[in-house]
């Protein structure tokens, strides 16, 4: 593609073998990094280079930006795809890139730094137009932490202003609970992200977990490609995610994704983002934006036939988008299932060899993962191996469809999530797309008591 002629993929695992696929399809180079704890991933061995960047640590390898740095000018890569997690949005890694010339795949480090803080991404939702959830106007302290709450009104979630993954946040559902709750998210952020600023906002009762996916050329144009219900969750992680959502009719759904792609407009944006709402009662409540390309992607490009990844690279070289607004048509129902190497029930991390894999097929059926069989699952990294997309006509074919591949997929020598899904498919409330964000745990608790 003209502008770009060699990508480095700053990641691991399935995400770096996506954004490898997508660069041999654009008739692009391709640069693998690993630790030595990866020397024999997938994306290693198909990449055109590959470059060993540090030991197994990630702060000394995938978060090793001056490694990264260097493997650039070792190879010649001009831009470098984050793929998702490590460094995808660190505002810091796009400015030392941009210094050397080198081409970051994503948004600007101002827009990163704009989103990545989640005072200041509300604050700035609230003056693109975007609906946001009630709540404190900055940081909360000790000294307005009572008054603000009040104004809010009880029940209250306190949530780290760097936060992410679901630390740093904690619910007050009386005054009782407050300091408690205010005192506890402070030390979880400060731990967890070196910073103790927390913020508060409405707790909603019973939401669904929606986000809008997003795409900018950084001239002005954007677009948004519809929404994913992301409400079946654990610990504030996604586990399966749905597109289109359940919840939603036509009307809402394209009411809020032009509010989102006119945001972007205004602001600009480029590259792939996805705003997040929580949603109630028919109405939406913002809650973060994410600077960069989502797990759950997959579920989008199978209901509108776009390529995020081959549109990320043709921004970043300047081509622009592919599409315009009137030229996006959304297709059939998707789902994703993130299979984990974990234990099914207590979610305990399970590395070690896989001794048999087995991929299912058929007609609306993708496998994103760099697992195989005698491949080693290091212990230092995410448990995410693998996604499961199945994409059919309408939801119910989708269902049956899904149903029948989990039956197919087989991963031995490792506990896989893959039972858990099967449990899922065969539940009303999920057949009937009746859930929100905190239905999985509460049926978790039920089913293990």
């Amino acid at each position: 593609m003209s502008g770009i002629s060699k990508i480095l993929i700053a990641n691991r695992g399935e995400i770096a073998l996506r954004v490898l696929r997508a660069c041999k399809e654009l008739g692009i180079a391709t640069v693998a990094v690993h630790s030595t704890a990866d020397a024999d991933a997938m994306h290693v061995r198909l990449a055109d280079e590959s470059v060993c960047i540090g030991p197994p640590p990630s702060r000394e390898s995938y978060l090793n930006i001056h490694q990264i740095v260097a493997a650039c000018e070792i190879t010649g890569a001009d831009a470098v795809h984050p793929g998702y997690g490590f460094l995808s949005e660190n505002a810091k890694f796009a400015d030392i890139l941009d210094a050397h010339g080198i081409t970051f795949i994503g948004p600007t480090a101002e827009h990163i730094r704009l989103m990545g803080d989640k005072i200041t991404a509300k604050q700035t939702a609230m003056e693109l137009g975007i609906p946001v959830v009630p709540g404190s106007d900055g940081e909360v302290t000790e000294d307005n932490l009572m008054a603000t709450a009040h104004r809010i009104g009880f029940p209250v979630l306190i949530k780290a202003t760097a936060g992410g993954g679901g630390r740093g946040m904690k619910v007050a559902k009386t005054e009782e609970d407050l300091e408690e709750a205010f005192n506890t998210a402070r030390t979880e952020a400060a731990a967890a992200f070196g910073n103790p600023a927390v913020y508060m906002e409405k707790y909603l009762g019973k939401p669904r977990h929606i986000e809008i996916q997003v795409l900018g050329d950084g001239e002005g144009n954007a677009i948004h490609l519809g929404e994913r219900d992301c409400s079946l969750q654990r610990r504030h992680q996604k586990v399966w995610e749905e597109a289109n959502s359940p919840a939603l009719n036509v009307e809402q759904r394209m009411k809020i994704g032009q509010i989102c792609a006119d945001a972007m407009k205004k602001m600009k944006y480029r590259g792939a983002g996805t705003i997040e709402f929580l949603y109630e009662n028919g109405e939406f409540y913002f809650i973060e934006m994410n600077t960069r390309l989502q797990v759950e992607h997959p579920i989008t490009e199978a209901i509108t036939g776009i390529d995020l990844v081959h549109e990320q690279i043709r921004i970043a070289s300047g081509a622009g988008l592919s599409v315009t607004q009137d030229e996006v048509t959304f297709s059939g129902h998707a789902i994703e299932c993130r299979i984990n190497a974990e234990d099914p029930r207590t979610f305990v991390p399970s590395p070690g060899t896989i001794t048999h894999f087995h991929a299912p097929g058929g007609l609306g059926v993708r496998v994103d993962s760099g697992a195989y069989q005698g491949y080693k699952i290091p212990p230092y990294y995410d448990s995410l191996i693998g996604k499961l997309i199945v994409h059919g006509r309408t939801r119910v074919e989708c269902m049956m469809r899904l149903r029948r591949v989990l039956d197919e997929f087989v991963i031995d020598g490792i506990k896989t999530t893959l039972p858990l899904f099967q449990d899922l498919i065969a539940n009303q409330d999920i057949a009937n797309g009746d859930y929100d964000i905190h239905w999985l745990e509460d049926y978790l608790a039920r089913t293990s008591a």
